[in-house]
């Protein structure tokens, strides 16, 4: 008969809670929050060095879209161990956030008649290869005193690109993931049946021996049985 309040051991225990939690990710290693860092530090630069410092509200939208986009990458992930759903939800929260901060950037080019560096402009394949190459804020971080907003605005455009690029990626792995693996419900199902699964394989092989040691008595007996009848015998 099974409890629902049956007792595990610490071991049974913890192997349950690593078939059901997801393991969290280093976020810190990954490539597109590593960009995400950068964004958020040059922004701040950038809008210290090209914004007026009182009466613009698009310093304070900026920074904010900048660190939105790192910090819901952060917490997506940490939620992620118990739910893929949640972190499928920060993640694009991230990408919108980094969205709004493109269109900022987008429009700081144009209202300034400054040049959106596209396929054709002189400087365009380096920078690309730059950002593709570079995700640690200390490859950036020495530059920002020295570009001018031209040059710091095409840099975060081209960031903004990569990082959405490769989330977008990381979105369709985890929908594979969900799909193959299922959610936290899922898990939880998976490892209760595992569970139960092994208890029953342990419980089949005590009957099992009990039924061997039940038929070992039953010989010893029949053993006895007839030395006693032989002792009697020569008596």
């Amino acid at each position: 008969m099974t409890h629902s309040h049956e007792q595990k051991n610490p071991t049974e225990a913890a192997a349950m809670i690593d078939a059901v939690l997801r393991r969290e990710k280093n976020w810190k290693e990954l490539w597109f929050y590593q960009k995400t860092v950068v964004l958020y530090q040059m922004t701040y630069a950038f809008t210290s060095r090209f914004l007026p410092k009182y009466g613009d509200r698009t310093v304070d939208q900026m920074v904010q879209a900048a660190r939105s986009g790192k910090q819901n990458i952060v917490e997506g992930m940490a939620d992620g161990v118990t739910s893929m759903e949640l972190e499928l939800k920060l993640i694009n929260v991230a990408r919108a956030s980094l969205k709004e901060l493109r269109e900022d950037y987008e429009d700081y080019l144009l209202s300034h008649n400054l040049p959106r560096w596209q396929k054709g402009h002189a400087r365009y394949q380096d920078l690309l290869n730059y950002c593709r190459q570079h995700n640690k804020l200390e490859e950036y971080q020495p530059f920002f005193d020295r570009w001018d907003d031209e040059e710091m605005a095409n840099t975060a455009l081209s960031l903004c690109h990569f990082v959405d690029k490769m989330m977008k990626s990381y979105e369709v792995w985890l929908e594979q993931d969900f799909k193959e693996n299922g959610g936290i419900r899922e898990r939880m199902t998976a490892a209760r049946l595992g569970y139960r699964s092994i208890q029953k394989a342990a419980i089949d092989a005590k009957d099992r021996e009990i039924i061997q040691l039940k038929s070992e008595i039953a010989r010893l007996q029949k053993e006895i049985d007839y030395l006693r009848e032989l002792i009697k015998g020569k008596m």
